[in-house]
């Protein structure tokens, strides 16, 4: 005969099994949908699509499922149960958030990189009365070299403010800014993709401005083109001469064309100086100008100039400002460089010796915008950028920097823009990983004769600028060794 407290333990043991039985259903269903949606991204995106990773998660996940539910069912090992689902729930949670991180990066850099911004003003000089543009009857304005978003921003001031400006022609904004200084009483568009340029001129020049009325223009960039071989392709590299917001338009200080051919696991960079003497593509009306002034154009400026040049086709592009620049290098905990000349920057007043150094984020920058303590100037800076990229390239293709993704990625959210896919992205990812082989990296770098005042400048045609004239068997040279890699040789 059981006694009354062996009925108590009973029923008080049958009561928690039960409760633990309704715990571990709730979490099977929990653990099932984030399965579900973690799957779908892995699936979708290419997630771990090398050495069958993908095809394993996926067969554990569904076996955690199956097992869960058959012990559920037979109501077995409940507390082993609740423990795997917990777990897996929490594991599963873990891998969603890495994932949704990763897709949320790559759409916001994909995003920015279908348009890009420039902000259209019209200033007057600081002490004058002037205060709003319904006192104004005209305004400078270099029509014939920024017409398009000129007649924009005179169209915007008609539709918001019912006032009919008209234009009084200069053949440049810095010839703009000289009749403002000159005459007070007059007021000027600004484009701020000319900002940099304007500073050549005077570098107080925004002590001297007062901003009365301003527009953000967004332009429609190209996207990506379609690729018959997507392992042989083209990527330009531009680095932006200005801190701030990504879409910006700005010059391009840093030209750099990455060619990989993923079957014979090389890349070669290709390095224009940015003072190239070139035939500006697109806004620039193919006439020649110093290359990093094509990026005030904006973006396809830059791409088709530099299409043009080498007789190929660029596939993608990535557009990196200074600011990420300086987080990508300490998320990947610094990086080394052989330097085979010794000198002090300029910015920072950091000494590098001959040999390999390593280099925080700060250094890095130092080190790659250095150009006046070089002996070949330009070239050499541009030297110096590919060995950096080269050093990222190499760490970002290692097991360490995957491990550190997450950091990785919601660093560059903000600062880094590319018409890359992220498919493509994993695809070149799970490559890498796949065959464990590092890629082979060479560099070259055009090379010219540089003069000060000779060549004549199409966005800043008054002023004395240097110039580098193209040597045209170091052109000819460049273009076969991007060839030859392309083609496997």
């Amino acid at each position: 005969m059981v006694s009354r407290s062996n009925r108590s333990h009973q029923s008080h043991h049958t009561g928690n099994h039960k409760k633990l039985s309704i715990i571990n259903s709730i979490l099977l269903v929990l653990f099932t949908v984030l399965s579900a949606v973690t799957l779908f991204f892995v699936f979708a995106y290419d997630f771990l699509a090398f050495r069958g990773l993908n095809v394993i998660a996926a067969v554990v996940l569904i076996a955690i499922v199956l097992l869960s539910l058959v012990l559920i069912l037979k109501k077995r090992a409940s507390k082993f149960t609740f423990i795997l689902l917990l777990l897996g729930s929490l594991a599963a949670s873990g891998a969603l958030y890495f994932l949704k991180s990763a897709i949320d990066m790559s759409d916001r850099m994909n995003q920015t990189a279908s348009y890009s911004e420039v902000k259209m003003s019209v200033v007057v000089p600081k002490d004058s009365s002037v205060s709003k543009v319904a006192d104004l009857k005209s305004v400078l304005a270099p029509t014939g070299n920024d017409g398009t978003n000129i007649a924009s921003l005179i169209s915007k001031i008609q539709t918001d403010e019912g006032v009919n400006l008209t234009t009084e022609a200069t053949d440049s904004y810095q010839s703009a800014y000289q009749s403002l200084q000159e005459d007070s009483s007059k007021a000027m568009v600004l484009n701020s993709a000319y900002n940099e340029l304007l500073s050549q001129t005077d570098e107080n020049y925004k002590d001297k401005l007062k901003t009365i009325y301003s527009y953000t223009i967004k332009q429609k960039v190209a996207s990506a083109k379609k690729k018959a071989n997507r392992d042989v392709f083209n990527l330009y590299i531009s680095g932006i001469d200005s801190y701030g917001s990504i879409s910006s338009v700005s010059r391009s200080d840093v030209n750099i064309i990455m060619t990989v051919n993923r079957k014979t696991n090389k890349i070669l960079l290709t390095t224009t100086p940015r003072d190239s003497y070139v035939p500006i593509a697109d806004g620039g009306n193919n006439q020649k100008d110093k290359l990093t002034h094509a990026g005030i154009y904006g973006i396809d400026s830059s791409i088709h100039t530099l299409e043009n040049l080498y007789d190929i086709d660029i596939d993608y592009y990535a557009r990196i400002n200074f600011t990420s620049f300086i987080t990508l290098v300490d998320l990947l905990g610094g990086i080394e460089v052989y330097n085979d000349q010794a000198f002090t920057s300029h910015i920072g007043h950091y000494d590098f010796p001959v040999g390999k150094l390593k280099l925080n984020s700060e250094k890095a920058l130092a080190f790659v915008r250095e150009r006046y303590s070089l002996e070949a100037g330009d070239n050499d800076r541009g030297k110096n950028q590919e060995k950096v990229i080269a050093a990222i390239v190499d760490k970002l293709s290692s097991m360490k920097a995957v491990s550190n993704y997450n950091s990785i990625i919601k660093g560059l959210g903000k600062s880094i823009q590319t018409n890359m896919s992220l498919n493509t992205m994993m695809s070149l990812v799970n490559s890498q990983l796949e065959s464990g082989s590092k890629y082979t990296v060479k560099s070259q770098a055009l090379t010219g004769t540089g003069s000060t005042g000779e060549l004549t400048s199409y966005a800043m045609p008054n002023a004395s600028l240097y110039m580098l004239s193209i040597d045209e068997s170091s052109l000819a040279k460049a273009k076969d060794a991007i060839n030859d890699t392309m083609d496997g040789k």
